[in-house]
């Protein structure tokens, strides 16, 4: 399928280019990193890195703060799939872009999917450089990552009734009360973007519910979820939402709180990595 920027999706053969790069040895977990979080990346042993215009169907990531690169290897003893950089609505692309490293993950015999974002606070407990564990998401997109044809491996009609993984909200959970790093818990409101929400939008998405909000995340978890893949959301809060915030946003300001705090969701990211038990969620491919 192509979108408006010309760009096309082949989850199959992007995945049968990827595993040539990085070898066929099962992952443990794959990591989605967002805005600014890039850091992690640093700390893959044996790591073997593929940009993601390299892949059939992938487009260059066009967004600051995004590597767009793939990176393989272990990190805290388990067989990690970094996704460096993420691919977004706002960029013209279609669905099945934005979701393709999704399936890739699946292809590659992936179960275990953590992904993380940059988000606007809504809750005013939680102000910039909280860490904010998904419970539950709204989507706001007003399109689904699983409309038209069903792809193999994928059920028309998944259940979302608990989209987020409790027993690897556990392990976090355990995690941060390990190293002392406060995760609160809330609910992820999803826009298209790219412009910021206006204080009318954050007034309604507050009533329905919503603690954070970004542009991202829900079309994957959706799409793993249709493959039965087990998900961790954690947003890091890089601002206060429109209406809250007393100065007009900034994407460079975003990636600057991301990088701080970035430090921070690291730190949990390594510790839960020890925390799941080893091989527990290895598939064979």
């Amino acid at each position: 399928m192509s979108g408006a920027s010309g760009a096309t999706a082949d989850p199959s053969a992007a995945a049968d280019a990827l595993r040539e790069r990085v070898g066929g040895a099962a992952f443990d977990v794959a990591l989605v990193l967002g805005s600014g979080l890039g850091g992690l990346v640093d700390g893959v042993d044996d790591r073997v890195e593929v940009p993601f215009g390299e892949l059939p169907g992938f487009p260059a990531s066009g967004v600051a703060g995004h590597a767009g690169r793939y990176v393989a290897g272990t990190l805290e003893g388990k067989r990690v799939l970094v996704q460096a950089g993420r691919f977004h609505l706002y960029e013209g692309l279609p669905l099945e872009v934005v979701c393709a490293p999704v399936r890739v993950a699946a292809l590659l015999g992936v179960e275990v999917l953590v992904l993380t974002n940059a988000a606007g606070g809504l809750d005013r407990r939680h102000g910039p450089g909280s860490l904010v564990m998904l419970d539950d998401h709204i989507s706001l997109m007003w399109r689904s990552p699983l409309a038209g044809a069903v792809h193999e491996g994928e059920e028309r009609f998944p259940d979302m009734s608990a989209p987020y993984d409790r027993e690897l909200q556990a392990h976090a959970e355990a995690a941060a009360l390990h190293l002392g790093i406060p995760l609160a818990r809330g609910t992820y409101a999803a826009m298209s973007g790219p412009s910021y929400e206006t204080s009318a939008e954050i007034r309604m998405l507050g009533r329905m519910g919503a603690d954070v909000v970004g542009m991202s995340t829900v079309p994957e978890v959706i799409t793993a979820r249709a493959r039965g893949m087990r998900c961790l959301g954690i947003s890091i809060v890089t601002n206060w939402a429109t209406g809250i915030a007393t100065a007009p946003h900034r994407h460079e300001e975003v990636l600057e709180q991301g990088r701080r705090a970035g430090a921070t969701l690291e730190r949990l990211l390594r510790r839960l990595l020890k925390e799941m038990p080893p091989g527990a969620y290895r598939k064979r491919v």
